[in-house]
């Protein structure tokens, strides 16, 4: 989407609180739960998923607040 914002990194409440829509709020949800964190990127960027995995690129992580 041309007019999305992107975050280096949202917790889990701040994804379910903006209602976001990255993806289902359950499964958000499930995640905090069980501390489990979220990678969100671009599959359509060619090499994207590979820098991701790297620990580079464009990426958005989603956990519990540091602190």
């Amino acid at each position: 989407m041309p007019d999305a914002n992107r975050y280096d990194r949202l917790s889990y409440l701040d994804v379910l609180s903006r209602d976001l829509k990255v993806m289902d709020a359950s499964a958000i949800s499930l995640a905090r739960e069980n501390n489990i964190p979220i990678l969100v990127f671009s599959l359509f960027k060619p090499g994207g998923f590979a820098e991701v995995v790297c620990g580079r690129g464009l990426f958005t992580i989603i956990t519990e607040p540091e602190g």
